[in-house]
């Protein structure tokens, strides 16, 4: 496991095994936030009572690798994806720059993350 490997990324959020915290704006895309309060703020907005009782987790630079190679998608806030960008481009993937500005001037607040031609 390379050091890149270990750096942490950010935070998911799950209700179950089976039960992930993904993004209802730009489809089915895991959510990383940058920080706790950061998904408990989400977490607040799209579950404002609560019930689920989702469990937050960290998550690293090689976990999130393996999903992308196994086809998952991730949607990332500004905080977690200036962390993973530089990581992913060391790993030679081609992921974009994200215009964090330009994307909240539209409404949406992930940047989202899938690999092609798997």
């Amino acid at each position: 496991m390379t050091d890149r490997s270990r750096k942490v990324i950010g935070y998911f959020a799950f209700a179950s095994l089976s039960e992930v915290v993904c993004t209802g704006d730009q489809g089915d895309a895991c959510v990383i936030s940058g920080s706790v309060r950061a998904m408990k703020d989400f977490l607040t907005e799209i579950d404002p009572d609560g019930q689920k009782g989702h469990t937050v987790k960290k998550t690293r630079f090689g976990e999130i690798l393996r999903g992308l190679k196994l086809g998952a998608a991730y949607g990332f806030d500004e905080e977690s994806y200036k962390k993973f960008y530089p990581l992913a481009r060391k790993e030679g993937l081609s992921v974009e720059k994200a215009d964090f500005d330009e994307m909240k001037g539209k409404g949406f607040q992930f940047f989202t993350v899938q690999l092609k031609n798997l």
